[in-house]
């Protein structure tokens, strides 16, 4: 008995080395780590016992098995990680597929091409809680959590054509990436993620301005036409730029928690630093054709303000209607001195300034900016002799008397010179000079023939002046008929520069291109 339990003993021997060695075999030292699941909405590109599991470009697993989630709608992928993967299952371990992308943002994965699809991870160095199911991502991460930068909040009516990936611009350089964006509680905004990377990240301070910069703008005003793009990347994909005044640019330490607002353009970020616009209003009795939301308000060739509406109003006292513009003007560019004194022009001085300045001749003028584009600007200037007006600065938004436009007025001056012209009784006047000429051609005959032949020599040349006057002032005479001549071609030169005004208000390029 006891030599069979020996040769038993003996006959096991084998048996367990073999069940050993395929323990071994079946979970090598290598594949000794966790097991997790990551759950994607599709199992595109993964192959269960093929796909391998890298972080930094290191494999530390692979793909065991893929399974439908209950409802159907997600893919179950279980992956056996290496004993050096404990450390990536954490709960802020993020998950994705690295597969080749193309796109107008970023172009990523085409070396999977040849290598083959990856499942790809993002561990959090700070979470330390293991977790053994994870949400994959569809894209990979705009921001590893390694990189070195700053997040930053923006706000903006509409989101345009930004979107996760869009890049972000400083000066001209790409500085970071948007990383996302909500819809506010009420839907009035947008509230847009975006990551700075350093060292770029330390010229956002509070006073650092933010835009759109998406798309290429092609901006038509009264200085002509502007093209404005970054980069082909922010034409199609969209972007964000951000500057900061160069005596702002040291750090500050509340620009991290606080948001900042987007604003559409370049030109509409930069003024939102001048300060609050004083809003006043101009009247208009002419056309304003060519005037547009944003056009320029210069004084004396600065821009001053811009144009923010264009209204028809009713005027009763006069039963016609005007063009009523709405205009914001800064103080601030006024000068140091300005500042200094009035501050932001809206206090007591400031409105005893803006009556004197009226009271010299201060007005607002529509004037052509183009002649290739047809736009115009509105020109603030003392005008000496300009109609007395006044303003009243007890009602807001204040109005500021205008004057017409260079070509109005000469269109005024003309029709004035005519229509006095009209009003001259010119047949009666020379009816009168035939009559009083007639009567002295009659006293000549009689003192012909009763004064002495020595003085009728004397007389003669006086008589036949006095006769070439009559026949010129007599009916049908050449002076009569010159000054009919010219009171016509007074009057179709009028029509004609009536017809001209008109036909340059329609078509202002006609001066450059001229009539086709």
């Amino acid at each position: 008995m006891a030599r069979l339990s020996r040769h038993s003993w003996f006959w096991l021997a084998p048996l367990l080395a073999a069940l050993l060695g395929g323990g071994v075999l079946a979970y090598p030292p290598g594949h000794r780590g966790p097991r997790i699941t990551v759950n994607f909405q599709t199992g595109a590109g993964l192959v269960a016992g093929k796909t391998r599991v890298r972080y930094r470009d290191v494999e530390i697993g692979r793909l065991e098995r893929l399974r439908f989630s209950a409802d159907g709608q997600r893919v179950h992928a279980t992956l056996q990680l290496d004993d050096d993967g404990r450390r990536i299952a954490t709960c802020g371990a993020r998950f994705w597929v690295v597969r080749p992308r193309i796109d107008v943002k970023n172009t990523s994965g085409l070396m999977t091409a040849i290598s083959g699809t990856y499942i790809d991870v993002d561990v959090d160095l700070r979470s330390r809680r293991p977790c053994h199911e994870f949400v994959g991502l569809e894209a990979p991460p705009a921001v590893t959590s390694g990189a070195d930068g700053t997040r930053f909040v923006l706000r903006a009516a509409s989101l345009g054509s930004l979107s996760a990936g869009s890049p972000v611009y400083f000066r001209g350089a790409q500085a970071g990436q948007v990383l996302g964006y909500s819809l506010a509680a009420k839907g009035s905004s947008v509230r847009i993620d975006v990551f700075v990377k350093a060292p770029f990240d330390r010229f956002v301070t509070s006073k650092t301005r933010w835009w759109q910069a998406s798309g290429a703008g092609i901006q038509v005003d009264a200085s002509g036409m502007r093209l404005d793009a970054q980069s082909l990347t922010a034409v199609f994909a969209g972007a964000v730029a951000f500057d900061t005044p160069p005596a702002n640019t040291h750090a500050v330490a509340d620009a991290r928690d606080r948001e900042f607002r987007l604003a559409n353009d370049r030109s509409d970020a930069l003024r939102a630093q001048e300060g609050s616009p004083a809003v006043v209003r101009m009247r208009f009795t002419q056309s304003v054709r060519g005037l547009s939301v944003g056009a320029p308000v210069e004084f004396r060739g600065v821009e001053v303000g811009t144009v923010v509406s264009i209204d028809i109003d009713l005027n009763p006292e006069r039963n016609r209607f005007d063009m009523l513009v709405t205009l914001n003007l800064y103080p601030s560019r006024l000068g140091q001195r300005y500042r200094d004194a009035l501050g932001e022009g809206t206090g007591a001085a400031a409105k005893a300034l803006l009556h004197l300045l009226v009271t010299q001749g201060l007005r607002g003028q529509l004037r052509m900016g183009s002649l290739l584009t047809g736009q115009k600007y509105i020109a603030l200037d003392v005008f000496p002799h300009a109609p007395v007006a006044q303003v009243d600065t007890s009602h807001s938004p204040v109005e500021l008397p205008t004057v017409p436009d260079t070509l109005g007025e000469l269109q005024d001056q003309l029709s004035s010179i005519v229509t006095r012209i009209d009003r001259m009784p010119v047949q009666e006047i020379g009816q009168n000079l035939n009559t009083m000429l007639q009567r002295s051609n009659r006293l000549f005959e009689r003192l012909d023939a009763e004064i002495a032949p020595a003085v009728r020599s004397t007389l003669d040349p006086a008589q036949q002046a006095f006769r070439a006057a009559s026949e010129t002032l007599e009916q049908g005479s050449p002076l009569q008929s010159d000054v009919q001549q010219a009171l016509a071609e007074l009057r179709r030169t009028l029509v004609g520069l009536n017809a001209l005004s008109g036909y340059l208000e329609r078509h202002p390029e006609a001066l450059v291109w001229g009539n086709r």
